[in-house]
């Protein structure tokens, strides 16, 4: 299995990458093998400093870096030879299973229709989170940013996406879905919400639970929690402060501690024909390292090729 990284993708790259592939290494599976994309001889460097070198790590140069704050699609098109367009070409001809970077959240998922190509069937492509539950699991959330507007139809198909993910990555055999709402009962939310509840209801594919409400983000009361980008962004960089609030007021508590970035790493791209996951671009090693972990279990789940033959 070929894990491609985004070595000059994210705030403190590519110290922060290289060194998180440093540390996951040991950790991988042994048929594992990572391939960093970027700047040979800056990768080198810091190889280098580390006395680091082991054969399951390679290097695929590439000269161009996307900025952060760079427009996505025409950042793409006159930067063919960047990290982010490099590591999309490998992964659109097979050579590797999957593509992660902290870089450009927009280029990632332009980069992503533009090469591998929704599924067919997809109405929008979503960037899913991991939820941490009291329970000790986690929940998958989705959308958490790509569509901050979405129709009921494509709430309904997250649902749909999200149970088919959350059964073949977290091992779940029938997902608990739950549209994320105001209030619990059926007519509640805003017109869209509403809407979106009887197609989600009358899916027979899925284990729809019906609303939960912002007070159940944690507690494991559903495996897919189903909202629009603007909301589940929102919901989910709330939870994620919970980590630096409780830190700063000197207090540690295990589950306060699954709620941090670092935890899990990063986030996948549902609805794409591959493997896809975009990390926190303040990503430090450590977040690059448990986002390795994670992509291994994401091309091992195969996700994407149940979500095909289900929409099929």
């Amino acid at each position: 299995m070929k894990i491609a990284v985004d070595a000059m993708g994210g705030d403190f790259a590519p110290q922060a990458i290289v060194e998180g592939v440093i540390m996951a290494t040991p950790e991988l599976p042994s048929d594992a093998r990572i391939v960093l994309v970027g700047r040979e001889e800056s990768i080198r460097e810091i190889l280098l400093k580390h006395n680091f070198e082991s054969p399951v790590v390679e290097i695929v140069h590439a000269d161009d870096i996307i900025e952060m704050g760079e427009h996505p699609t025409k950042a793409l098109s006159q930067k063919p030879n960047s990290s982010i367009g490099v590591g999309f070409k490998l992964l659109k001809e097979k050579a590797v299973d999957i593509f992660c970077s902290a870089g450009n959240t927009g280029a990632m998922t332009v980069g992503a229709l533009f090469s591998i190509r929704a599924i067919e069937g997809i109405i929008r492509p979503a960037i899913a989170g991991f939820v941490p539950q009291i329970s000790g699991g986690h929940a998958i959330m989705l959308d958490i940013g790509a569509n901050a507007d979405c129709k009921p139809e494509t709430l309904a198909q997250f649902g749909e996406i999200g149970s088919l993910y959350a059964q073949h990555t977290l091992q779940l055999e029938r997902p608990r879905v739950a549209l994320m709402n105001i209030g619990e009962e059926e007519q509640k939310g805003s017109l869209v919400a509403q809407a979106a509840y009887p197609l989600l209801k009358d899916n027979k594919r899925i284990n729809f639970i019906g609303n939960i409400e912002g007070k159940d983000l944690f507690t494991d009361k559903a495996d897919v929690i189903v909202t629009d980008g603007f909301t589940g962004n929102a919901l989910y960089k709330l939870g994620e402060s919970l980590y630096d609030l409780s830190k700063s007021r000197g207090f540690q508590d295990d589950f306060i501690d699954k709620t941090n970035y670092e935890a899990i790493g990063g986030s996948p791209i549902i609805g794409v024909n591959g493997n896809v996951m975009i990390a926190h671009g303040i990503s430090s090693p450590v977040a690059i390292k448990n986002m390795l972990s994670w992509a291994y279990k994401q091309v091992q789940a195969n996700a994407h090729a149940h979500i095909t033959q289900a929409l099929a």
